[in-house]
């Protein structure tokens, strides 16, 4: 086995295999319906996966091209999909066709823009308009895949119906969303520019 093959097969990006296979086990609970807590607790457990072998691999120096590929591919991968899975059921998730489509459009977007980009040797690494669309887009799912719980559909936070609350993270990600995609396009055209000039 080459050297290069023994650093990909390394426990971050064992980490995030495993977030992909929760991943599907998690589509498939949201589409067997009456899990929805499980669900939820699923999908954050698998988010966390997601902060801790970023934080292994930075710690002990085990960056790879490879986690470099998957892990923000399985990031986009469990969003993405659960967003899909809540969309059948938009009346009782309030997750709209409207909010997919543009969750999936900065996605593809930006990681178009960063193929071609990083392959002229720029950097494009992710900045903190696009941590802070991962992070709400991770709540708002969170909230949504909750609300399919009747009971928790019928909690009031600080005076608010939790679907208000649940209403109101879901836009504010997707106006995050369209805001770290514009920002993402802005750094590409800069870069661009450098690039070209070399």
């Amino acid at each position: 086995m080459s050297d290069a093959s023994e650093r990909s097969l390394n426990l971050p990006n064992a980490i995030t295999f495993s977030r992909f296979v929760l991943s599907l086990v998690l589509f498939a609970l949201m589409q067997a319906g009456g899990y929805w807590l499980t669900a939820a607790g699923l999908f954050v457990f698998a988010v966390l996966t997601d902060v801790l072998d970023g934080w292994i691999a930075r710690r002990y120096k085990l960056i790879t091209q490879l986690g470099r590929i998957m892990d923000p591919f399985v990031d986009k991968f469990i969003t993405s999909g659960t967003f899909l899975f809540l969309l059948p059921v938009t009346q009782q998730s309030g997750v709209t066709p409207w909010m997919v489509v543009i969750v999936l459009g900065r996605e593809m977007l930006v990681t178009s823009l960063r193929g071609f980009l990083e392959q002229r040797g720029a950097d494009f690494s992710a900045s903190f308009s696009g941590k802070l669309k991962m992070f709400l887009q991770c709540v708002a799912a969170t909230a949504a895949i909750l609300s399919m719980h009747p009971p928790i559909a019928e909690w009031s936070v600080g005076g608010m119906e939790f679907t208000a609350v649940r209403d109101v993270l879901l836009w504010s990600m997707v106006a995050v969303t369209v805001w770290s995609g514009w920002d993402y396009v802005q750094r590409a055209i800069v870069l661009l520019r450098g690039v070209e000039t070399k």
